[in-house]
């Protein structure tokens, strides 16, 4: 063994010293808000994918149909106690729905409504307030109706109601194919966002002009994920059908549906004409 003692090695002095270094104050303002404006927008479309759906939920079919014929109907009238009537019934149906689903439809439903009488305000000060206030309430209506059909039906379930009602395949295939790269996007753009947070300490003044690379980046991948999806789609022998496999089952919960539509046709037959 060797007994001779370790000599000390001379250090350089700068890895002797403490290293103190505060960075300056910076905001991330900007970044935080395209994070949460991301977030929300995929747990949105998450939460739809993943569906509400209840035993006593009636089918894709029957509530897409309704649903139109609802909007045909609030489109055609002229009378507000029959649009009056509407909005309780989708008043109604929302009180039976869950919270977290209730605030997102009640919000863009008031926003859309509110938007649209501050548009027809001036014409409410020219003397036609009956057509602004009925134009306000369709809004709501309106909005109300799709927003129900879009939490309570998930997407799957609505494409294949609008392949049975024979709508040309090229739109179910865009519709299906741009709500899923919403979310691959939105998951890949969240994932830059990140990575532009934590490598930015201290003042970074070229933020902006990183975002203007992952918007780049993004473009670059959507492009390359589109030529990959082709290819896939082509190896696997897709031609652009799309085929509906599961069978129509009539419950309880559609003839309910059905009849309380009936409802609403008699008292649009009652009220929206005259």
């Amino acid at each position: 063994m060797n007994s001779h003692p370790t000599e000390p090695q001379n250090m350089p002095e700068w890895l002797l010293e403490n290293e103190e270094y505060t960075p300056l104050p910076d905001k991330d303002t900007f970044i935080n808000k395209s994070i949460l404006s991301l977030l929300s927008v995929l747990s949105r479309i998450k939460t739809q994918s993943a569906g509400y759906t209840s035993r006593y939920s009636a089918n894709a079919v029957v509530k897409v149909a309704l649903t139109l014929f609802l909007l045909i109907m609030l489109s055609l009238s002229q009378n507000s106690a029959f649009v009056l009537v509407v909005n309780v019934y989708l008043l109604a149906v929302l009180s039976l729905m869950e919270a977290k689903q209730i605030v997102p439809i009640l919000k863009v439903s008031f926003l859309m409504a509110f938007f649209t009488f501050i548009i027809l305000l001036p014409a409410a000060f020219w003397g036609n307030t009956y057509s602004s206030v009925m134009i306000t309430s369709k809004v709501f209506a309106t909005i109300t109706a799709v927003g129900i059909l879009s939490r309570s039906t998930r997407w799957s379930a609505i494409t294949g109601a609008l392949k049975r009602f024979f709508v040309p395949d090229i739109f179910i295939l865009v519709l299906d194919i741009t709500i899923k790269y919403i979310v691959m996007l939105g998951d890949f753009a969240l994932s830059m966002l990140y990575a532009l947070k934590l490598r930015s300490v201290g003042r970074n003044r070229n933020k902006y002009t990183s975002l203007s690379g992952i918007a780049g980046t993004m473009f670059i991948t959507s492009k390359v994920m589109a030529e990959d999806m082709y290819s896939a789609m082509e190896c696997r022998g897709f031609t652009g059908e799309y085929h509906v496999h599961s069978r129509f089952k009539f419950t309880a919960a559609d003839a309910a549906y059905i009849m309380i539509h009936a409802g609403i046709f008699a008292a649009y037959l009652y009220l929206g004409r005259n």
